[in-house]
């Protein structure tokens, strides 16, 4: 690694023991080695930590750095960003997994590309155990070089997560920072969508993982999940409507702050207006992840191929579900068990 390297990863987590070093296997295993991976731990209260000192002893390509209180999801992210010194930049997630490409493959886009400013992969929502739920494909028409069209599209198409997506840092500095209000993320993507085109690599190399303890999941009401992101939004003065009010506003300031011309200014306005008129219909707001889980049988893709660390892992699974098998018809029954425990461990 360089003194400076070319791409910066801030990897901002909270309890995150059960996921985290699956993913930091991911990331260091990537086949583009030249980035810095800079934690910002939240305070934690589990071995996250321990997990930590324990990467950076062996990667000198890891910064940890330990948060003496928790400051909120939110000011964790954007401090995260501060800290980092590449040209390019990503936010990556204590619990998702990543192709082993997915870097090399978003830089050599941002490299072949000066217009396009963010770069990400095709993705598949996955289980607690790493497994496939819901493959989807791309459908936002974010790489078309006009903005309004760009904008439109992230109003009302659903999936994208390309807040995880490598972005180069001098865009993000020209955008605010992410705030706590309700999907607060998704106005922060739509500003950057208004700097210019994305691109979506055609391999799929990100898997988001959907599981209970996920914050979205853990904190199942607007109000809980906007404390989650900062605490200072507890109490009277940001009930539910204002968490709300502040989501449309959101997307009017930022097309207020890019830079646009009259005319699309004009028109990011009128593909607001629908999309709020939108809202009210059923089914409005879908969520990839909550749709019906693919057939196993009818997959086509191994997470477990193309992410690092997880190396001959179906090998595993099939001796160790052989073993437990074994153990139902009374021959070491209690070493499957203990198998099984211990990869949930």
């Amino acid at each position: 690694m360089t003194d400076r390297p070319r791409l910066s990863i801030g990897l901002p987590v909270y309890n995150g023991e059960e996921y985290l070093a699956e993913s930091l296997d991911a990331l260091l295993g990537q086949t583009y080695e030249d980035f810095e991976l800079v934690i910002s731990d939240n305070a934690s209260t589990d071995g996250t930590q321990d997990i930590c000192r324990r990467y950076a002893e062996k990667d000198s390509r890891i910064r940890y750095i330990r948060l003496p209180r928790n400051i909120g999801a939110t000011p964790n992210h954007n401090y995260v960003f501060t800290e980092c010194r590449g040209e390019l930049f990503k936010w990556a997630s204590h619990d998702d997994l990543y192709g082993r490409d997915l870097l090399r493959a978003c830089v050599e886009a941002l490299d072949g590309r000066p217009d396009v400013i963010l770069a990400h992969a095709d993705q598949a929502v996955i289980d607690g155990d790493g497994q496939v739920k819901v493959p989807y494909e791309y459908g936002l028409a974010t790489a078309s070089p006009h903005a309004p069209e760009r904008f439109r599209s992230m109003l009302f198409e659903p999936g994208g997560d390309d807040f995880y997506g490598v972005i180069r840092a001098d865009v993000l500095r020209r955008v605010k920072p992410m705030d706590s209000y309700h999907h607060a993320d998704r106005t922060f993507v739509a500003e950057i969508g208004l700097h210019g085109p994305f691109h979506q690599v055609p391999e799929l190399l990100y898997f988001r993982r959907d599981h209970p303890t996920r914050a979205e999941r853990a904190n199942p009401s607007k109000r809980s999940r906007c404390v989650n992101l900062d605490p200072r939004r507890a109490g009277r003065l940001h009930p539910t409507p204002r968490l709300l009010a502040e989501y449309v506003w959101g997307f009017v300031s930022a097309i207020r702050r890019a830079p646009l011309s009259s005319a699309d200014r004009r028109a990011c306005y009128r593909h607001l207006s629908a999309w709020m008129a939108s809202r009210a219909r059923p089914g409005a707001g879908e969520r990839v992840e909550d749709r019906a889980p693919v057939d196993p049988a009818k997959l086509t893709v191994s997470v477990d191929a193309l992410v690092a660390g997880r190396e001959g892992r179906e090998g595993r699974e099939g001796r160790e579900g052989r073993e437990g098998r074994e153990g139902r018809d009374g021959h070491e029954g209690r070493d499957g068990r203990e198998g099984r425990e211990g990869r949930r461990a």
